[in-house]
């Protein structure tokens, strides 16, 4: 028999809004010891997901991205709207202005090999689990679920 991501995920995950101020979703990051949360719209649905990794630019600030001056002229050497949107999550004060906001799920139907397969190839460590029918978080999975579901079998 094959496994769904129905008989694996974790159901009802803790969400925040993108309204969340920055410190209390830190604060359930650590308080529960998990690295990511989904984060949904008020009628419940994906809208980006806040993770460990978004944080880090808090902590760590922003580099310039590099340029070159040619007769008074800076010609920047990367994309310089990317470096815009670092110095946004570097300075941001609430969920929405730091978090991921393309979050990658899966449908709750879905074979667990799928939702491995897609864990891997999009090296992330979690996936917010969405109901086929109205598009609702209703959990979660993580590596971590998947490696004792393994280890069970």
């Amino acid at each position: 028999m094959t496994k769904t991501v129905a008989d694996v995920m974790t159901p009802n995950p803790i969400t925040v809004t993108p309204q969340t101020p920055l410190p209390e979703a830190i604060r359930i990051l650590a308080e529960k010891r998990i690295s990511g949360l989904p984060v949904v719209d008020d009628s419940g649905k994906l809208v980006g997901v806040i993770s460990e990794t978004d944080l880090m630019w808090q902590e760590s600030g922003v580099e310039p991205p590099p340029y070159i001056m040619i007769l008074d002229s800076v010609i920047y050497l990367q994309n310089p709207a990317r470096h815009e949107k670092e110095i946004h999550k570097a300075l941001g004060q609430t969920v929405g202005e730091v978090m991921s906001d393309h979050p990658i799920s899966i449908k709750s139907s879905q074979s667990l090999k799928e939702a491995a397969h897609l864990l891997h190839e999009k090296k992330i460590r979690r996936l917010p689990v969405i109901d086929e029918t109205n598009g609702q978080v209703i959990g979660i999975l993580t590596q971590g679920d998947i490696i004792r579901t393994m280890a069970q079998s």
